[in-house]
């Protein structure tokens, strides 16, 4: 038997083993183990059978379900995939209405409902897939098919959940890269309004060791629709990096090394946060050509250690002709390395950085990368009263109906730990905070066992925010009303990791 066969075979086989559920609907008694009465076959992807569901109510469902095995799955990361077409379907009142291509877990603290991100209206044959970690207590799994309060038609084929990620490859680094040449870098968000003053409290008197500086248009949320205009965008970036200039050279004055930080997109973002580039690629040939420009500006300044390509992206349903995220945040080390050569960049997978977004990624095609998530989960606690949220959420605690104490934690940055330990990467944690009023001093406890779990597992860390709003200041206490500095427990817990570090640039 040729080599190139055997090859095939293996490959074959080895996907045979990690599949858990498939459906292509070309077999006969097709639809033997699904429940429902909607759909029918039809004609499939690449000349084979489909499932056909129609839906004439907009506010009702058509849907189809079968049974899913859950021993393999249980502790397991997974990725759930289908091919799916669409014809004239309505936009759904809800962002998880709509196609449906979803896997239903069944847990002993209640059920979650993982599922494809689909568009509506009309289009061909389209691949979809999701990486899904499975709970290790999940009792049943279902997997739904159909349409849920949007009317028209859409043809589902090769239905497929398999063990391990969404996409093969990723090389194994045979030297882990850090960016630096610290013993650790633990420091703070900064910016985007320099102040020596803060910056030489922060480094002489606290004695950390870095910052991100964020290059962020505020306000935030009227920064996201006026980020379409870029002449708009050129104007408050001229203003920014102004800012930044003056960061840096007191960065350097008093031995802080600097992460810049692209906290807003060319382009800004639509609902749901999707960042408009990934949606119209005049924007993303804006990102290449900012970090140009940022780099540039910034070549052979060791006080940047690296570069933040972008700040929480947020993907969607990519456009045709704009590149993925990853295709992308390749793209623009690239255009920085061509004028800064060697130049670390950090990288955060989406959706918003957080960690269970590297169980959907690979490591870049390029080399001296630092990978990077944010930390803000359980959100309900960590953000509690913000925007009206509900308050009173304690730490640890049942939050939401689930328990959460050190090891959930652990359990949920598990997509970092794994991917640092399957690729050979570090692992930056550009923000975590948790909002100062949580009751009886649950903040502290938070921050002391999330900051714990960095270290254990040696990852660089960045407390969110330093002298920026005081809902995440340290130095101040739990009343809400009362806006004075005051010592606290956060701050000590700070300035005890930081007195660990060692000053100077890498």
């Amino acid at each position: 038997m040729g080599t190139a066969l055997l090859m095939v075979l293996l490959a074959a086989g080895a996907c045979e083993e990690n599949a858990v559920f498939r459906a292509d609907f070309d077999e006969d008694k097709a639809l033997g183990r699904w429940s429902g009465a909607a759909g029918t076959l039809a004609a499939g992807h690449d000349g084979t059978r489909s499932l056909v569901i129609r839906n004439e109510d907009a506010g009702g469902s058509a849907m189809r379900w079968a049974g899913v095995g859950v021993e393999r799955m249980a502790d397991k990361l997974i990725t759930l995939s289908a091919v799916v077409k669409a014809e004239n379907v309505g936009e759904p009142p809800n962002p998880w209405n709509g196609i449906k291509v979803m896997l239903v877990l069944e847990t002993e603290e209640g059920k979650q409902y993982p599922q494809l991100d689909l568009a509506t209206g009309t289009f061909d044959w389209t691949p979809a897939m999701r990486p899904i970690r499975v709970p290790r207590g999940v009792v049943s799994a279902q997997l739904s098919v159909g349409l849920e309060r949007a009317t028209g038609a859409a043809w589902f084929d090769n239905l497929e959940i398999r063990l391990g990620r969404p996409h093969a490859g990723g090389q194994r680094a045979p030297i882990r890269f850090k960016g630096h040449n610290q013993p650790r870098l633990r420091g703070v968000m900064n910016g985007p309004r320099f102040d020596d003053a803060d910056l030489r409290e922060l480094a002489l008197e606290w004695q950390a060791n870095q910052v991100r500086w964020q290059l962020n248009w505020t306000p935030m949320k009227k920064a996201e629709a006026w980020a379409q205009d870029l002449d708009a965008y050129d104007r408050w970036l001229d203003e920014a990096l102004l800012e930044c200039d003056k960061a840096l050279d007191a960065c350097e004055k008093y031995g802080l090394n600097v992460l810049v930080d692209l906290h807003t997109p060319p382009g800004g973002r639509a609902e749901g946060g999707v960042c408009r580039m990934f949606r119209d690629e005049q924007y993303q040939d804006k990102l290449l050509g900012v970090w140009r420009r940022i780099a540039a500006r910034y070549a052979g300044r060791d006080v940047v250690y690296a570069y933040d390509l972008l700040n929480e992206p947020v993907e969607g349903c990519v456009a045709q002709g704009p590149c993925t995220w990853r295709e992308l945040a390749t793209r623009a080390t690239q255009a920085i390395r061509a004028i800064d050569p060697g130049k670390p960049v950090v990288f955060e997978p989406g959706p918003w950085g957080g960690p269970e977004g590297f169980d959907g990624t690979l490591p870049l095609d390029v080399g001296r990368v630092i990978y990077s998530f944010h930390m803000y989960k359980p959100h309900a606690f960590t953000h509690q009263g913000v925007h009206g949220t509900p308050v009173g959420l304690a730490y640890p605690g049942v939050i939401n109906g689930v328990r959460w104490d050190r090891e959930r934690l652990r359990d949920t940055m598990r997509p970092a730990i794994d991917f640092q330990r399957e690729f050979n990467v570090h692992i930056y944690v550009g923000e975590f905070s948790a909002i100062r009023w949580a009751p009886d001093n649950s903040a502290y406890r938070y921050l002391r066992d999330v900051i714990d779990l960095f270290e254990e597992y040696g990852w660089d860390w960045s407390y969110h925010a330093f002298r920026e709003w005081d809902g995440w200041s340290v130095e101040h206490g739990p009343d809400p009303d009362n806006h004075e500095p005051t010592s606290t427990d956060r701050q000590r817990l700070l300035r005890h990791w930081f007195s660990k570090n060692h000053q100077g640039r890498p």
